[in-house]
């Protein structure tokens, strides 16, 4: 049996091969284990470690099927989740880090109430504020609108 511990390695210093075979076989299960305290780890590893690719899998995952955001919303608001969503937020390319800050957008106020997705709110708007990078300077400018 495989534990966290043993994926998180293998995550890390495996081969291309067993990340994505890893990966794979968390599909379906990356928003309920972002929210358990030691798988939530092993999701921040697969977006670490992952291709761009495995990274765009698991995004499309944690955005759910629909514009209503459930998965995305539920993982803000998390103890452990959040931590998955600012991995995100540093891993992701710049067209899936338009379309998540675009999904959180509609929320910043709401995470504001809670212990959890102010972290949330204050990762988005130190980013927003120092111009950081990931963000090209054009989205800056929409998302501050």
């Amino acid at each position: 049996m495989c534990t966290e511990l043993d994926a998180e390695h293998v995550l890390e210093h495996g081969k291309p091969h067993e990340r994505t075979a890893i990966i794979h076989k968390l599909a379906g299960q990356i928003v309920k284990m972002s929210q358990q305290k030691f798988a939530s780890k092993v999701v921040e590893k697969c977006l670490t470690f992952g291709n761009a690719d495995e990274r765009q899998f698991l995004v499309n995952e944690m955005l759910g099927s629909t514009d209503e955001n459930e998965p995305l919303q539920a993982m803000m608001k998390d103890p452990y989740g959040n931590y998955v969503v600012q991995k995100v937020l540093e891993t992701c390319d710049d067209q899936s880090l338009e379309l998540i800050l675009s999904r959180i957008k509609v929320h910043l106020t709401a995470l504001k109430k809670y212990t959890y997705g102010k972290h949330i709110v204050s990762r988005v708007e130190k980013l927003i504020t120092t111009g950081g990078e990931p963000f090209p300077t054009y989205f800056l400018y929409r998302f501050a609108e």
